[in-house]
């Protein structure tokens, strides 16, 4: 559903016909790596991931919900055009990611980000290590896509995180609620890995 008109803006599950405006909208952080670089075809295999805010039919902010396990997804690829900037698209971006979430049933949601500002006042915290236990860290290992490997801080993308920082927030789900988490959850892993404290739109990440 479309969220309410605010200030002109919708926010609203993508569509096939926007991944040439969000894929234009993200194109300067790519440049400058904030966002990873990814061909056409990966921007169209997960448009079901993302939301787009829309002003005037034309794209300017954009984000993903990309789950990784029973409990767990990440925000990625979150931006904002600069003009919009200020402006709470990206808050509100965020905020439709998390409804997702909630409505998945997820307990937890990983960000790498470098906006730790703008992630800390939606609850994120600062998070050393990866918040999983070892069994499903080697299912994870598992995964071809490079943010799961990214989430895991595997060698080979060590060059896509650096300046980044890891962030998780709890979504504190009823555990007696049927079907939340389910018997693969990582149940108490969010407590043991927290190191920071918990929670401006953020320019681009990841």
């Amino acid at each position: 559903m479309d969220s309410p008109p605010e200030s002109g803006v919708v926010v609203r599950p993508a569509r096939p016909a926007d991944i040439v405006g969000v894929r234009a909208l993200v194109s300067p952080y790519v440049d400058r790596r904030f966002i990873v670089a990814k061909p056409p075809v990966a921007y169209y295999e997960s448009v079901q991931e993302f939301v787009v805010a829309i002003v005037d039919e034309r794209v300017v902010g954009c984000g993903a919900l990309h789950v990784m396990w029973a409990d767990l997804a990440e925000v990625r690829t979150l931006a904002v055009l600069p003009e919009y900037r200020g402006a709470g698209i990206g808050h509100l971006i965020l905020e439709a990611l998390l409804a997702r979430a909630r409505d998945l049933r997820l307990e937890r949601v990983f960000c790498l980000t470098f906006e730790v500002g703008f992630f800390r006042c939606h609850g994120f915290g600062e998070i050393a290590g990866t918040p999983v236990t070892p069994r499903v860290y080697a299912e994870l290992l598992r995964s071809h896509d490079d943010g799961v490997a990214e989430f895991l801080d595997l060698a080979r993308v060590k060059p896509n995180t650096l300046g980044n920082t890891r962030m998780l927030l709890s979504l504190a789900l009823d555990r007696s609620v049927p079907g939340a988490g389910g018997d693969e959850a990582d149940v108490g892993a969010t407590a043991a890995s927290m190191s920071g404290v918990a929670g401006g739109p953020a320019p681009g990440h990841r």
